[in-house]
């Protein structure tokens, strides 16, 4: 099942641009293989808002979103997670509005809990205010938010369901351009698949990712994101089948059609299927070498 990306995108860098009656989007001038046109900050509400992952700590960017929030009230400043182009300026926000800071935890939240050490490439810096739980509830003036927890991406990743149109801000978990890169220790194939199940469970209207369009129709998007990540599977155990055993020559015959800027990337998220497989029993690790169980 083909991915229904949606490519088209209003990327007018550092202008707010309405999306609904109660979003806007401001877009960072910070394009690239892995955030497509930018880092797009949701700012929801009227008179009072929420802003959802306020970006990269960019001077420029920092500035246009001030010039975009002039004149209304941040009472809330919501994280998704905590790469380095989601929540840095969370902090030059929250000084300059005095709002607080929302999320699941710091980075690597999900798995430093278990003894796990995880990537230092996450904003080490950023610490919520306030630590939500998947099915909490924030409310503002004139807008409310559902906390889902969807681990997978990271594993401090929080969407947020805005009740009042039946909207969802997915972060990185679902994009609307390209399909989510899983990275371990950090990142969790298994726990990823089980988030996307969960979301399918869902009755969210629209999908608001912060890379590229808004996903109007998320049951069969959802679907083939899922369908995407089984192929991924097929495809490393028909590898594994003609003797190309080391993630290396996995990535090499799998993403042959990619941009090669992208293949350290991938083989992260080979790795990761990878490390499901091992855990469900499926395949064996020899030292860099994959074979059947």
């Amino acid at each position: 099942m083909a991915i229904p990306f949606v490519r088209e995108f209003d990327a007018k860098y550092e202008s707010e641009v309405r999306v609904s009656p109660l979003i806007s989007r401001v877009v960072a001038d910070n394009p690239g293989p892995f955030t497509f046109k930018g880092t797009g900050v949701y700012i929801v509400g009227n008179k009072d808002v929420a802003v959802i992952d306020p970006g990269p700590d960019d001077a420029s960017h920092v500035d246009a979103l001030k010039r975009a929030l002039e004149g209304r009230r941040v009472t809330h400043i919501l994280v998704t997670h905590t790469h380095s182009d989601h929540s840095p300026a969370a902090k030059p926000l929250k000084e300059w509005s005095g709002a607080r800071t929302y999320a699941f935890g710091p980075h690597g939240s999900g798995k430093l809990d278990d003894g796990v050490r995880v990537e230092e490439g996450g904003d080490m810096q950023f610490a919520p205010d306030v630590r939500v739980k998947d099915g909490e509830i924030i409310r503002g003036n004139g807008f409310t938010f559902e906390c889902v927890f969807t681990p997978g991406h990271t594993s401090n990743h929080m969407c947020y369901a805005l009740k009042e149109e039946n909207a969802l801000f997915t972060g990185d978990h679902v994009m609307g351009w390209s399909t989510t890169v899983v990275t371990p220790p950090d990142g969790d194939m298994a726990q990823y698949m089980a988030s996307v199940k969960k979301l399918m469970g869902r009755s969210d209207a629209v999908l608001y990712p912060t890379h590229g369009a808004p996903v109007t129709d998320p049951k069969p998007f959802l679907a083939a994101y899922l369908e995407h990540r089984l192929d991924r599977e097929r495809q490393i155990i028909a590898c594994i089948r003609e003797g190309l055993s080391t993630i290396p020559q996995m990535v090499a015959r799998m993403y042959a059609d990619v941009d090669k800027r992208l293949h350290p990337a991938a083989s992260r998220s080979v790795l990761a299927h990878l490390i499901q497989m091992e855990g469900e029993g499926r395949v064996v690790n020899d030292g860099g070498r994959y074979r059947f169980a």
